[in-house]
């Protein structure tokens, strides 16, 4: 068993669709207006925009979070929580021994947060302070 889909909650579909490609840096993969729906794919995984679908909390890995929520930022996209490490991987069970797992989480177009996620070297530092 994989999982193929997703669903996340879009008042506006037109606004939705837009904030997620631009997000994702691809364009959706089919839309259906009506009834209202939009497909984007995710390396195998469908996400589904929809007015009717729950809010979802969904996690996006980015190269480096703390670059991406500069970017995003820039873009005016709302910062819900900074870039911070969550978790140091020693044994590789969640992640790979010897990074850190950085989270943030900002907020979609229609209100959703969305948690954006790397895994970094550990102890890399912050872009711009000592050491970088």
């Amino acid at each position: 068993m994989r999982l193929i889909q997703v669903a996340q909650h879009a008042e506006d579909l037109r606004r939705a669709s837009d904030f997620y490609a631009e997000l994702l840096a691809v364009q959706p993969t089919a839309v259906f207006d009506p009834p209202g729906l939009v497909f984007f794919d995710l390396g195998g995984v469908r996400l589904l925009l929809e007015p009717g679908a729950p809010r979802a909390l969904l996690y996006f890995q980015v190269p480096d979070v703390r670059a991406s929520v500069d970017e995003l930022q820039g873009r005016g996209v709302e910062v819900v929580d900074a870039p911070h490490v969550i978790y140091s991987h020693t044994d590789g069970r969640l992640g790979p021994a010897g990074t850190d797992e950085w989270m943030a989480f900002i907020r979609d177009s229609e209100g959703n947060t969305l948690g954006l996620v790397s895994q970094l070297a550990t102890g890399q530092p912050a872009p711009g302070g000592p050491g970088a």
